[in-house]
């Protein structure tokens, strides 16, 4: 099933982050015939002198005068993109409710994407970590959770960051037999072919020793040999591969991984160069996200390449996760 074209939201916030973000996702909006449109997002806070997208200032300014300074900061913006070769078809300004923070602004992005019936949202990722992530969280978090469609997170680490054209590139797609990630398969499939890219599939094995991990050991049932696990990977591996050829997708490589999945698909997208990782997520929240996290959410932070999360369409929801900030 073809998921290009479609409309591209491109969020941005003057960050470094977001104009590699936009880059590529202009990028993709050529190789695809998609529409670009550019939204950004703020809080409206009273005391803020909005002369910029940046850090608010000292100097207040009245809602309507803020209004026209970040619509001409948006229109500067818009000019650059299109000075680098994208053509933005319109541009938004969303401002959100302060008592909020970045629940509200993560908010006015899926709402719009939901209004204008994009079928990507792309988005820069500041990469906080450690106690400034856990206190702060990230817009793009909240953003990949409850979209009705992929997100593109982007963050910029790579000496590769100055380059204005991304595709074509190797898209290395993670695949776990969920719906989730069969709903991944099809966009990257569809996105190697627009953008004439080395489609590469990966599977991450378990490993004898993952067996049992938190549960008691049963002694009259003996762990399953390491050949047995690798056995069965490679033929969900295969029978994914044959999924992916049968809807019209072509696989230049497949790898079978054995290890931790997060670690194993930031490790082999940097050893075959991938200029994208395609993955599905399970979307787990409240307490199990916040003990346990997610591979999607792992690869998301440590990628060297933007990543685009693909998971199962469920309604938005209005009140944040209880785990928001810790992720």
């Amino acid at each position: 099933m073809s998921i290009f074209p479609t409309k591209i939201l491109l969020a941005i916030d003057g960050s470094k982050e977001a104009t590699l973000a936009a880059r590529t996702a202009a990028d993709i909006a050529s190789k695809t015939g998609s529409e670009l449109h550019v939204v950004h997002a703020r809080l409206m806070l009273p005391w803020a002198d909005y002369s910029t997208a940046g850090a608010p200032t000292s100097n207040p300014v009245d809602a309507e005068e803020a209004r026209e300074r970040l619509m001409r900061w948006l229109d500067d913006q818009v000019k650059q993109i299109e000075a680098e070769g994208g053509n933005v078809a319109q541009a938004y300004l969303r401002l959100g409710r302060p008592e909020e923070g970045i629940v509200t602004v993560a908010e006015e992005i899926v709402s719009l994407a939901e209004e204008i019936g994009a079928g990507l949202i792309a988005i820069g990722s500041r990469g906080l970590g450690g106690i400034r992530r856990a206190l702060m969280g990230s817009v793009s978090d909240p953003v990949v959770r409850h979209a009705h469609c992929p997100v593109m997170v982007v963050r910029g680490e790579s000496q590769e960051e100055r380059a204005a054209k991304i595709f074509p590139t190797k898209v290395l797609l993670a695949i776990d037999g969920s719906e989730e990630s069969e709903l991944a398969a099809r966009t990257a499939a569809d996105l190697a072919d627009k953008t004439r890219s080395d489609l590469h599939v990966v599977f991450v094995g378990p490993s004898t020793g993952d067996i049992g991990m938190g549960t008691p050991q049963i002694a009259d049932i003996p762990a399953p040999a390491q050949e047995e696990l690798d056995e069965e990977a490679r033929r969900l591996l295969d029978a994914e591969v044959e999924q992916v050829k049968a809807a019209g997708g072509t696989v230049a490589q497949a790898h079978l991984q054995t290890g931790r999945p997060d670690a194993e698909i930031v490790a082999l997208a940097e050893e075959i160069g991938a200029g994208l990782i395609a993955i599905g997520s399970r979307g787990l929240g409240g307490v199990r996200r916040a003990l346990m996290g997610s591979v999607s959410d792992s690869v998301v932070r440590h990628a060297h390449c933007p990543v685009l999360v693909t998971r199962k369409e469920e309604p938005y929801r209005e009140e944040p996760d209880q785990d928001m900030f810790l992720t």
